[in-house]
């Protein structure tokens, strides 16, 4: 029987399909879309992050913050408080704007006295930039407010909160009670710093200061609508 000579394996390649110009043009302008949007996202993103390198990262030599930086930040809770009207006033509200922050019964012994007086003459000694900070004060208790300090802080944003839901957003330092420190939030509604017990107002203001001027070309006066 004849053997029949062993034949060359052959391959067929076929090509793919071609798209046709409706089809390239929608796939060139969807990945043009995605570049563009990408690119409107780190345009809106740089001065906040700039600004927040400059604070954090770029700091001259022998440069120290008087106040603690909180790592990790903590936005500002979801829960409200009562202004002096009754009225419920949700904390993130108050974002869009620097918030200068105190903490104490409505009682508001010496002590607390003290602090809110120290948050007014902070804020006055910023001059013009000062209606980029907000007077804050969370009071605590059952204690009626009493007339003269209603009289006193009128300038501020005072709510009525609850002790438990604050202390599970701001904390004292080690060995400090919650009432003993002025707390910083920034315009983006994030705890970032907290100033020592027995404050020293010159340094504050010099941290203040150094904000403001970091975030001066993406933050402005007021809130938004």
């Amino acid at each position: 029987m004849a053997q029949t000579p062993d034949e060359p394996l052959t391959m067929t390649v076929h090509s793919l399909p071609r798209l046709d110009q409706a089809g390239a043009q929608a796939v060139a302008s969807t990945r043009s879309g995605r570049w563009k949007l990408l690119g409107l996202m780190l345009v809106c993103a740089a001065p906040v992050i700039a600004s927040y390198f400059t604070y954090y990262v770029i700091r001259p030599e022998g440069r120290r913050n008087y106040g603690e930086l909180i790592d990790p930040q903590r936005p500002l809770p979801t829960w409200s408080g009562t202004n002096a009207q009754g009225q419920q006033v949700p904390l993130a509200s108050l974002k869009d704007q620097w918030l200068l922050i105190s903490v104490a019964d409505s009682s508001c012994p010496e002590a607390c006295q003290q602090h809110l007086y120290l948050q007014r003459q902070l804020r006055e000694t910023l001059g013009r930039e000062k209606t980029r900070l907000d007077w804050v004060w969370l009071r605590t208790g059952d204690a009626a407010l009493a007339e003269p300090l209603k009289e006193a802080t009128q300038a501020a944003q005072v709510l009525h909160v609850d002790a438990q839901a604050l202390a599970a957003w701001l904390q004292p330092a080690p060995g400090q009670k919650i009432e003993d420190h002025l707390y910083v939030v920034d315009p983006l509604g994030n705890w970032m710093m907290r100033f020592p017990a027995h404050l020293d107002p010159a340094q504050a203001k010099r941290d203040l200061d150094r904000l403001l001027r970091a975030s001066a070309f993406w933050d402005k006066e007021g809130r938004q609508n």
